[in-house]
């Protein structure tokens, strides 16, 4: 059985760059920028960080990571044992230059816990040496970012606008465009060279963003699915299962038992 957690509460982490505390469903961290680079952590729950390039989310299993410099805010869906940890300059440019979301294995889960635990440092160097250990699995783990991006085009901001208004809506481009006063043909144009991607994947995404939060909130597989736009259950799991690599259920009963743990 793992050894309990001594951690701080939400306002010991509004002015920190590394630390731990429960956060109750729904808490936010305001847009601010670190000298440093961050991780950040829901050891239980499940997390979203967003920058002025789109919002990354980090379900059960994942961690964020903002290089140094970028304007970024959090928030934070179910009851969360969220972690923050600094990362030294001198260390970030082994990471990725850009914010990205990261697989987390037991060893770094351990490390980050460890790292994040209010506990006094009895060999001098310690604190460091376990960071290098972090880094060192951060460089060895593939990317797995939820990234839904932002358009800077009016055009497509105006139909992505409506998107995050209503997730569900089961608008074609053809009707969007319409609504937005856009071309259909420009839109899916602008879809894939200023976001890299299409509609479907781009709405997919967004999608599953929503469906995150809402089975951490405890809402079950078939009310997401109907609440998020998916015509039954059975393709939402498909979905959700392509995209977070578990199923809808399997990841509820990991949200369960990681709240059961001290």
């Amino acid at each position: 059985m793992p050894k309990a957690r001594h951690t701080r509460g939400a306002p010991a982490l509004r002015a920190t760059l590394s630390g731990g505390g429960w956060l109750p469903h729904g808490y936010r961290l305001a847009p601010h920028t670190h000298d440093q680079g961050q991780l950040v952590y829901a050891a239980a729950g499940t997390l979203a960080t967003t920058t002025d390039r789109g919002t990354w989310v980090a379900p059960a299993h994942r961690v964020t990571w903002t290089p140094p410099g970028f304007a970024h805010s959090h928030r934070f869906y179910g009851r969360t044992d969220a972690r923050l940890l600094a990362v030294p300059i001198d260390l970030c440019g082994e990471l990725v230059d850009h914010p990205s979301v990261f697989g987390v294995s037991p060893l770094l889960r351990e490390a980050v816990l460890a790292l994040t635990d209010e506990r006094p440092e009895n060999r001098p160097g310690a604190r460091r040496r376990l960071l290098a250990v972090v880094v060192d699995e951060l460089c060895d783990t593939p990317e797995q970012s939820l990234h839904l991006p932002e358009p800077g085009d009016d055009r497509l901001r105006a139909v992505t606008d409506l998107l995050h208004a209503d997730p569900g809506r089961p608008a074609t481009l053809a009707d969007l465009g319409r609504a937005a006063g856009a071309n259909e043909r420009t839109l899916s144009r602008l879809f894939h060279t200023e976001l890299g991607m299409s509609f479907h994947q781009w709405r997919t995404t967004l999608r599953i963003h929503h469906a995150l939060a809402h089975l951490t909130g405890g809402m079950s597989v078939t009310d997401t699915a109907m609440a998020c736009g998916w015509s039954n259950p059975s393709s939402f799991i498909d979905a959700f299962s392509s995209v977070v690599g578990q199923t809808p259920g399997t990841y509820q009963a990991d949200l369960r038992e990681s709240r059961t743990l001290p």
